[in-house]
C-alpha cells in the first residue's frame, strides 16, 4: 500500500477495517494476487491510449464484494488503470432485499447500476422440478450482463470466481463431461465484442471468506438454486474438502497444475501433432510416466 496515502485518500471502503497484522496480510495476499493474474493473462492492455471500462458484476455474494475491493484497492494504489461500474442483476427472486446493495454501494462511494429482469420465473418454469436451475440461470444471466456492458461502453464483464470454483468446474467436466477444462482468467465471448474476466482465479476461498467476514458485507444469499439438493458442483466440493482434509495444500497443488499443462502427454490432437512427430525432432521428457 503507499505509504504517503492519507486517511481522505483511503476508498471508504476500507476505512473502518480491522487494524490488525493478520488483517492487513489478507489483504495484501489478495491484491498481490489479483494483480499477478492481471499482469500474467493481459486482463489491462497498459500502453493503450483508452481508458477501459469495467462492468463488475455484483451479486451480494463473498466473492462478489471481495472481487469489487481488492479492485478498488488495486485502483487506489495505481495499479489498476480502469474505470469500475459495480453492477447487480435483480432476477425477480421472491423476497429479493432490492435496498441492501444499492445502500452499501451508496455508503462506499462505487458507481453501480441495478438492472431488473425476472429471470427467476422463466427459469422456474422451463426447468423441470427435479433439475437444477444453474445452467439455464447461467446463460440468461450472462446475456443480460452482455446487453448491460455495451449500453454502458464497458470492455468487460468482471467475475468473482476464484481458485475452488475453478478446480470444481475442472472436476465437474472431467467427471461428467469428458473433456479437460475449468475457468479461464480471461474469455472473449462468442460475439467477440466483450471480454469476461477473472482476477480472483488463483485466490482461496477461504481467503475470501475471512476476508468478507473482517469487512463485515453485508451478504444476500441466493434462495434460487442455493436451496437445491444434489448440485454437481456441491458434491465436487465435498470431494475437494475430503482430499484437502488428507492431503493438505492438495488444492493449490492441483491449481497449479491448470496453468501447467503438458500437450504431449495428453490424447488430444488437435492441441499435440502426435502424427507428425518422428525419431529427429526435439525429444521430451516421460519422467513420472509410468512404462
Amino acid at each position: 500500500m503507499p505509504d504517503t496515502a492519507s486517511f481522505s485518500t483511503v476508498p471508504p471502503i476500507f476505512r473502518d477495517v480491522p487494524k490488525s497484522v493478520s488483517f492487513k496480510k489478507l489483504r495484501k495476499r489478495l491484491a498481490r494476487n489479483a494483480l499477478q493474474v492481471i499482469d500474467t493473462y493481459g486482463l489491462v492492455d497498459r500502453t493503450a491510449t483508452k481508458r477501459p471500462k469495467w462492468l463488475i458484476c455484483l451479486s451480494g455474494g463473498k466473492d462478489s464484494y471481495g472481487l469489487l475491493s481488492v479492485l478498488l484497492d488495486l485502483q487506489w494504489q495505481g495499479a489498476l488503470p480502469v474505470d469500475l461500474l459495480a453492477c447487480n442483476l435483480d432476477q425477480g427472486q421472491p423476497g429479493f432485499p432490492k435496498h441492501v446493495l444499492p445502500d452499501w454501494l451508496d455508503k462506499v462511494g462505487v458507481d453501480y447500476r441495478i438492472e431488473t429482469e425476472d429471470t427467476y420465473s422463466i427459469v422456474t418454469e422451463k426447468v423441470p422440478e427435479n433439475r437444477t436451475y444453474c445452467a439455464m440461470c447461467s446463460r440468461l444471466r450472462r446475456g443480460i450482463l452482455y446487453r448491460i456492458a455495451r449500453e454502458e461502453g464497458c470492455d468487460a464483464i468482471v467475475l468473482g470466481h476464484h481458485r475452488d470454483d475453478a478446480l470444481e468446474t475442472f472436476m465437474m467436466n472431467l467427471v461428467h463431461g469428458g473433456r479437460l477444462a475449468a475457468m479461464p482468467p480471461k474469455l472473449l465471448n462468442d460475439e467477440g465484442d466483450v471480454m469476461v474476466l477473472r482476477p480472483l482465479i488463483t485466490s482461496a476461498e477461504d481467503d475470501l471468506e475471512k476476508f468478507s467476514q473482517a469487512m463485515q458485507f453485508p451478504i444476500i444469499p441466493c434462495n434460487l438454486c442455493g436451496s437445491q439438493d444434489g448440485l454437481q458442483r456441491v458434491a465436487m466440493k465435498q470431494l475437494l474438502n475430503d482430499w484437502e482434509t488428507r492431503k493438505p495444500g492438495v488444492r493449490q497443488v492441483m491449481a497449479h497444475a491448470l496453468s501447467t499443462v503438458r500437450p504431449s502427454h495428453l490424447h488430444d490432437p488437435r492441441v499435440f501433432d502426435f502424427a507428425g512427430l518422428a525419431p529427429g525432432d526435439d525429444g521430451e521428457s516421460d519422467d513420472g510416466v509410468p512404462i
